[in-house]
């Protein structure tokens, strides 16, 4: 076991950020595809591939969603405008698909199972810290998630609570907001460079927690953002170890 870093002030509150972090989107999303793209007539397209081009969609537009102007519209409209995308991209134009297997395909990132170390770990940290969601999916996402994986979260916050998408400095200034505390008592976990420099920026401590297979073992998009965090960690039980809990 790792001995506790009693030099460094502990937060108050962890807030964890959740696709890629706490679930396995990339196998999970594959999954549901492959049953789906079977039944619009496309079994040759790669499944894992189609949740790798449907998750380019979402980085993309987290990017470029605070300079739109567009007003606050829940991440499953966003996730399905993605779909749609996706779709065309693979040249099937999704008008001519059936409207209720596109939303129950698009619900695919409600059916995400945690990676096999987190609950555990997350039942360590939850015994000495409050532990929140710091997501930009939606409530209702969030708790399906919760239920179906046993995540013992003290709160769901995100996107829904903020009506701001991370990285916009508005979506980690209103979570310590409505926490109470200041950003400097709030630590984000989150096993993204970009999102964990953005939440520095904004005065929040960080925590790293290395997720090699997100991505299928292929290199993370946002590598060159790596920082020297406060906690550099290979899962969540490393994590609860370092703050010793």
């Amino acid at each position: 076991m790792t001995v506790a870093d009693s030099s460094r002030v502990l937060p108050k509150v962890l807030a964890f950020d959740v696709f890629g972090t706490v679930v396995d989107w990339r196998s999970c999303v594959a999954r549901d595809s492959a049953d789906a793209l079977a039944r619009i007539g496309r079994p040759d397209v790669d499944p894992a591939h189609f949740a790798d081009i449907w998750r380019m969609q979402y980085l993309s537009t987290m990017r470029d969603y605070a300079a739109s102007g567009r007003a606050f519209v829940t991440l499953d409209v966003l996730h399905r405008e993605m779909l749609d995308a996706a779709l065309r991209g693979i040249g099937i134009d999704p008008a001519g698909l059936d409207a209720d297997l596109l939303a129950e395909w698009t619900r695919a990132w409600h059916r995400l199972d945690p990676w096999p170390d987190v609950v555990a770990g997350l039942m360590r940290l939850k015994a000495r810290v409050p532990l929140v969601t710091l997501s930009n999916g939606g409530i209702a996402m969030m708790l399906a998630m919760a239920r179906r994986g046993g995540l013992p979260w003290d709160a769901i916050l995100g996107a829904d609570v903020s009506g701001h998408y991370k990285p916009d400095p508005r979506a980690y200034l209103e979570t310590a907001r409505l926490l109470d505390i200041a950003p400097g008592d709030l630590c984000l976990v989150a096993a993204h460079h970009s999102d964990l420099a953005a939440a520095r920026a904004c005065g929040m401590m960080t925590a790293y927690v290395d997720r090699p297979r997100e991505y299928g073992g292929q290199p993370a998009p946002d590598a060159a953002a790596r920082q020297d965090w406060n906690w550099n960690c290979r899962d969540f039980g490393d994590l609860a170890d370092r703050l010793g809990c």
